[in-house]
């Protein structure tokens, strides 16, 4: 095989493999985008308002399960939305254990990740929903 035959056909698998990977972050934000958009409808269903504030008044609502409140915890981060900051630092202790369930407590992890995207942190998959 030539070595102009080798960098044609490294290009070749080169571009495919780009063109999966798009592909897969795509898809990825899609998925992520629905999930977000099904979180806020159960929110908003429950709290009739627009979904920033129904998330925030599902965390803040005891009477919730810890896996409905991590939930919530999860999609304001996903959005972003620096209305919820505040309430997701009240939340907050800083002291993340090693393992976590969401089904027994407030999750550290999800709200330290959630309280970057609120302040501002890079997310580069919210162009796939609009959660309102």
């Amino acid at each position: 095989m030539t070595k102009n035959k080798v960098l044609e056909n490294l290009l070749y698998l080169g571009a495919i493999g780009v063109s999966i990977g798009l592909l897969l972050f795509v898809v990825t934000c899609t998925i992520i985008g629905y999930e977000v958009k099904d979180v806020c409808a159960d929110a908003k269903d429950a709290y009739s308002d627009d979904c920033v504030e129904s998330l925030i008044a599902l965390l803040d609502d005891d009477t919730q399960t810890f896996s409905s409140r991590n939930a919530a915890i999860w999609a304001l981060g996903q959005l972003g939305d620096s209305r919820a900051l505040l309430v997701l630092e009240r939340y907050y202790t800083e002291d993340i254990p090693d393992r976590e369930s969401l089904l027994v407590g407030i999750s550290q992890y999800e709200l330290k990740k959630a309280i970057k995207l609120a302040s501002g942190g890079l997310n580069i998959t919210t162009w796939a929903w609009d959660a309102d």
